[in-house]
């Protein structure tokens, strides 16, 4: 299959689905990698389901041979990613004292590790192509480390500077990098669980997200942004 792909990497109800299904209207094939099948299933009914094409991959972001297993098998079913969407986290909180180092290890592989690794497997082709976007979803903790959030701020801390040194050395050869803080929470089914009858507004709207990282790839080279920063207007900071 030769067209334009997209690949997101941490496909859940949320922002991933909501990027999968903003890159599928616009024609691209989108492969969905997640550890579970069912953590994309209403995403790819979704997008099949209006004529496009979505691909389950099952992914663990934290392990180099599954990033590079699966993206193998985009390569081969859809093509090569003109687009990779790195939206993959986890979470842990506790003081430093606290946390357990596998668990400080297993954090910092999903917020900036599996960037990383993939990276590795999109950009060849990319450089090759003279063009491509990669978009890194990030997160307050990315510019503040909060007591008890260490395990979530040094991997975030560290996407940002993956996004900057990526943007540095292949912004020259016409491939976009482009790091988004994600200062607020997304409004979520779980979200929505854990705090009944919230407001929508105070939210980060997983489409409206989504529509921010389409405008990022669709920016003219002669005015790039590296990075944005997204709240609810609402939001202190």
């Amino acid at each position: 299959m030769n067209g334009k792909v997209a690949v997101v990497v941490g496909v859940g109800p949320g922002l991933g689905a909501a990027v999968a299904r903003r890159f599928a209207r616009e024609g691209y094939a989108v492969a969905l990698m997640a550890r579970r099948e069912e953590s994309v299933a209403d995403a790819q009914q979704e997008i099949e389901a209006d004529g496009g094409t979505a691909l389950f991959v099952s992914t663990n972001a934290t392990d180099p041979a599954s990033v590079e297993a699966a993206f193998e098998q985009v390569r081969s079913e859809l093509g090569d990613p003109e687009v990779f969407v790195y939206n993959a986290g986890a979470f842990q909180m506790g003081g430093i004292l606290e946390i357990e180092p596998e668990k400080f290890d297993e954090c910092f592989r999903a917020n900036c590790a599996g960037a990383f690794y993939a990276a590795q497997q999109v950009l060849p082709s990319m450089v090759e192509a003279g063009s491509g976007t990669i978009l890194l979803t990030g997160a307050t903790a990315a510019m503040r480390g909060g007591a008890r959030f260490s395990a979530l701020a040094v991997g975030k801390f560290g996407l940002r500077a993956l996004g900057q040194s990526m943007a540095r050395e292949f912004g020259p050869q016409g491939i976009h990098v482009a790091h988004v803080v994600i200062d607020g929470q997304i409004d979520t089914p779980r979200v929505r669980g854990m705090s009944p009858g919230r407001e929508e507004h105070t939210m980060l709207s997983p489409d409206a997200i989504a529509e921010a990282y389409w405008q990022l790839h669709s920016q003219d080279g002669t005015a790039w942004t590296l990075e944005l920063d997204l709240r609810p207007a609402v939001e202190s900071f």
